[in-house]
């Protein structure tokens, strides 16, 4: 009878492979380790957007202006308005009004002096004189930025659009409506007092087939009242 030699037994022949799978393991055992502490001091991102530091509620603005597109005359005006804010992006502008202090152009006093033309009835008799209107505001747009590295600016920017009444340099009344769409921006300095320049186009119906452009810009405190800290 042969016995077999030890070198042919089925647990030597094991060894070799257990070897090999050791020297496997301790040559992934530093990536496993690296790939364990990346995770650890990686544990992913996370993104958050700050809530806006001032809440408008009840705002009061005071507010100067210009009427600057007609080329006889230019309006001063000046404003009062109340809006409510219902949230953070959207309020109603409840009232405003503005009344305008009218300045001939050089363009019509050289027309009168040089060539003795006076514009037509119709250009005088568009002349604003006050005006009163509503509009709803949207404010999709709030954010900060930084003045030389040393103090945080906060804003918004809004839309807005509305009605209003105007009141011509007319006879027998002289009141038209007009469509109102326009854009602004806010500046905050505390949570009570902000300041605004808005800039308008107001579509005015002059006569049943003629319509004019008002175009208005207007810079303003804003009162902010009711407003939680």
């Amino acid at each position: 009878m042969r016995i077999p030699s030890a070198s042919s037994r089925p647990h030597d022949r094991t060894v070799p492979i257990v070897r090999y799978a050791l020297l496997l393991l301790l040559s992934l055992a530093p990536g496993l380790a690296l790939a364990q502490a990346e995770v650890l001091e990686n544990p992913g991102t996370t993104s958050a957007v700050q809530d806006r530091l001032y809440q408008m509620n009840h705002e009061l603005t005071l507010g100067i202006g210009a009427l600057p597109a007609d080329a006889f005359y230019k309006g001063y005006i000046a404003a009062l308005s109340y809006t409510y804010h219902f949230s953070d992006n959207f309020a109603w502008q409840v009232g405003r009004g503005a009344y305008s202090y009218n300045v001939e152009t050089s363009l019509r006093r050289q027309l009168e002096r040089d060539f003795g033309v006076a514009p037509t009835s119709s250009a005088h008799e568009d002349e604003v004189q006050w005006m009163v209107g509503s509009d709803i505001v949207w404010s999709p747009i709030y954010g900060k930025t930084s003045i030389l590295n040393s103090k945080v600016l906060h804003f918004e920017a809004f839309l807005l659009g509305g009605a209003t009444v105007f009141k011509l340099n007319r006879e027998g009344g002289g009141f038209r409506p007009a469509a109102n769409v326009g854009v602004g921006m806010r500046v905050f300095k505390s949570n009570h007092i902000s300041f605004r320049l808005d800039v308008t186009n107001n579509v005015l119906f002059a006569a049943p087939s003629r319509i004019i452009n008002v175009p208005t810009v207007q810079l303003a405190t804003a009162f902010n009242f009711g407003a939680t800290e």
